[in-house]
């Protein structure tokens, strides 16, 4: 009786196990059908609804190319499989579940989420590297052997990405060649100024530039005394913001706004050379206008395709800046230069010395503020004044988007990061006095100062005395031009610069 009760029971047993192994195999062959299904370009597709997908997409090089071999939407936005493939599906499959039930995509930016900060995230490196193996074809030009070279001695710190952003979502304004085209349209059929604006005492004048139809707007900025920093109270406060010092500013003209396009490609038409090499010093003869060298042809879109004219440059390296001014010192006859940190400071406070030139508290504008991310923030206020990341639209505006500050300076905060004559160090506080007059900052460095905060930044780092500094290593690496160029960043950095001009209270003259 009892082999007959174990007999039946183990039959049982192994026919459950049999049940549960055809089941179990079953559901292993849906799972992996499911995996499947939902790989498909057409499934992405259905959800996938924005400009930058189907259409970008099929006139890229992984769609349309020598080969014939179309590149799956998966296999660059999953890792490759074995290494997190499924563990990333679930996870943006989740994300893209919640987005499509909870999310309106009409409202989303997508020209900010097709940039290389947000494609990182969405864009795996393994996967890019599975397709292309061999990083040195036979077809390879000379300039890619080069920066795939560079690459190869930089793996750890860069990502394909960096240089073939566009590869997989067609976009006709970027390219891998200088842009020997840039800026030679900026206008025409426009009157010539033929001289510079003459100017014998301080105040507001428009500055014309010679043999160009450009002008722009400076401010008389008057002397006085301020203090230079933040309060060890001030919220958000960083350590290099202090210690607090009394200083005094010599009046000085500065930019109504900063270096338009339209004004830097003035100088770019008159100073630059095609097909130069990037490393390029260019010869220079003092007094010589001629011989000032300007940079060479960029790569791709400087402006990122935003528009040029009144906006801010940008992605010019602290040397254009400085070179830039030189020239301008040459065609008007006047001293034309960076500002001083202290300057940049004194004139964007305008006589204020809360966190920012109106009212207003960091906290209440602060999108890290718990609270704020659950009701949200009032930036009715700063978002008159500064174009920031919550109304930046993640890019430069127009001088017309803000209202100017108390002594008459638009976008002293946000839009564009500015840079400063001044080499940066942490303490450089330190080594200055009370009651002194135009400090020039530290001696040397490796690194310059960078003001101002841009269109990416938040709130609590766009106030006055915040400081910031060019970070020239990090930015260069992202910089497809082999040799690095002395003149153009890449997309990394977003500065920009404002010119002041010298004035002689002695003479009356700047």
């Amino acid at each position: 009786m009892a082999g007959k009760l174990r007999k039946f029971f183990q039959e049982k047993i192994l026919l459950v196990l049999f049940i549960g192994f055809v089941f179990g195999l079953l559901a292993l062959i849906s799972f992996n059908k499911s995996v499947e299904y939902t790989s498909t370009n057409e499934f992405c597709e259905s959800c996938h609804v924005h400009p930058h997908v189907t259409e970008s997409w099929k006139l890229s090089t992984h769609y349309d190319n020598k080969s014939g071999i179309q590149v799956k939407c998966v296999d660059c936005h999953l890792p490759p499989k074995g290494e997190g493939y499924l563990i990333e599906k679930a996870r943006l499959g989740a994300k893209d579940i919640y987005g499509y039930l909870f999310k309106d995509h009409e409202s989303f930016n997508w020209e900010a989420k097709s940039t290389v900060e947000q494609a990182q995230h969405f864009t795996y490196k393994a996967s890019c590297i599975q397709c292309h193996v061999n990083l040195f074809p036979l077809t390879l030009s000379k300039e890619g052997q080069d920066a795939h070279l560079y690459y190869s001695q930089n793996e750890e710190e860069l990502r394909c990405i960096n240089c073939h952003l566009h590869v997989g979502h067609f976009d006709p304004n970027a390219t891998h060649e200088s842009n020997i085209g840039f800026g030679k349209d900026m206008q025409a059929n426009i009157e010539i100024y033929d001289e510079p604006t003459p100017v014998d005492q301080h105040e507001d004048f428009e500055e014309k530039i010679p043999e160009t139809p450009v002008s722009f707007e400076m401010v008389a900025i008057p002397g006085g005394t301020f203090k230079i920093g933040s309060p060890a109270d001030e919220p958000y406060r960083d350590e290099d913001e202090g210690p607090q010092k009394e200083v005094k500013i010599s009046p000085f003209f500065m930019g109504k706004v900063e270096v338009t396009w339209n004004e830097f490609l003035a100088f770019y038409s008159q100073t630059g050379a095609e097909g130069r090499s990037t490393d390029t010093e260019g010869s220079r003869t003092e007094g010589d206008v001629d011989a000032i060298t300007g940079p060479t042809p960029p790569y791709g879109q400087p402006d990122q395709n935003w528009g040029l004219g009144d906006r801010p440059a940008i992605t010019m390296r602290h040397r254009a800046a400085m070179v830039y001014c030189e020239w301008l010192s040459q065609v008007t006859g006047k001293t034309y230069r960076l500002p001083t940190e202290a300057e940049w400071e004194y004139a964007c406070r305008g006589g204020t010395q809360t966190p920012y030139f109106f009212e207003g508290d960091p906290t209440d504008f602060s999108q890290a503020k718990f609270w704020n991310k659950i009701f949200g923030a009032d930036t009715t206020n700063i978002s008159s004044y500064v174009i920031y990341d919550v109304n930046s639209m993640a890019k430069t505006q127009p001088p017309s988007a803000v209202k100017a500050n108390p002594f008459g300076l638009k976008n002293m905060l946000g839009n564009a990061a500015e840079f400063c004559l001044d080499w940066y160090a942490p303490d450089a506080y330190n080594a200055l006095r009370d009651g002194v007059e135009d400090p020039k900052g530290p001696a040397s460095g490796t690194e310059r100062v960078v003001r101002g905060g841009s269109f990416k930044s938040s709130a609590e780092d766009v106030r006055s005395a915040d400081r910031d500094f060019t970070k020239t290593e990090a930015w260069m690496k992202t910089d497809p031009q082999m040799p690095k160029s002395i003149w153009w960043y890449s997309d990394a950095n977003m500065v920009g610069f404002r010119v002041v001009c010298e004035f002689d209270e002695n003479t009356g003259n700047p």
